[in-house]
């Protein structure tokens, strides 16, 4: 992932990222959906108030957010290389975007609320009959939002890296991408990953 734009939908499309703060006792990391929000250059979110790893984040520290993209190990079988000279090793594709920055909590009910509904609406907005905080009963989401602070990952510096198979061959890449083809889900993905990298 080279242009800052494609790192950023990789972000966008990316379920649920790894969250990991150090705190008083030592590195802590949560899984959180968040949002990048490109105008401040911000990830937002929300932890559980139960959640210790926001209550004593050391000062000064960034946080860092892991959004994982399609992985898979590659065995060399995958690769005609295998049977022309032998020298061929085992390893592991992936993509990953690691999203740094400055960790802020927000330990108000409006913010907290606002994050809940913008949230919902980027998650329900490609269902048939998306449901939405305005269906809850008066007063409902201000009482859960007491449950929750909400979280902020500040001038994130977003870094992305991919391993592709570009150190192999034309054919053992289309190797790969044949043997992947014909495993699970997240191995066809991958093999979607590599193909549109080509």
């Amino acid at each position: 992932m080279v242009h800052v734009s494609e790192i950023a939908d990789f972000v966008d499309a990316a379920g649920p990222a790894h969250l990991v703060t150090l705190n008083g006792g030592g590195l802590v990391s949560s899984v959180v959906p968040l949002i990048l929000d490109r105008e401040s250059n911000s990830l937002v979110g929300h932890l559980a108030r139960a959640n210790p790893q926001w209550k004593d984040v050391v000062a000064g520290v960034d946080a860092l957010a892991i959004f994982a993209g399609p992985d898979a190990y590659i065995s060399p079988s995958f690769y005609p290389t295998k049977q022309e000279t032998g020298k061929v090793v085992p390893t592991w594709n992936y993509e990953v975007v690691h999203a740094s920055g400055e960790f802020v909590v927000h330990d108000d009910a409006e913010w907290v609320t606002a994050l809940v509904t913008r949230l919902t609406e980027r998650h329900e907005s490609e269902r048939a009959d998306p449901w939405s905080v305005d269906d809850t009963p008066d007063g409902f989401i201000a009482s859960m939002a007491k449950a929750i602070v909400g979280i902020e990952v500040r001038n994130v510096r977003l870094e992305g890296k991919r391993k592709l198979s570009q150190n192999r061959n034309d054919a053992d890449i289309d190797g790969t991408i044949a043997g992947l083809e014909s495993g699970s889900d997240g191995e066809r993905a991958l093999a979607a990953a590599m193909r549109a990298s080509r």
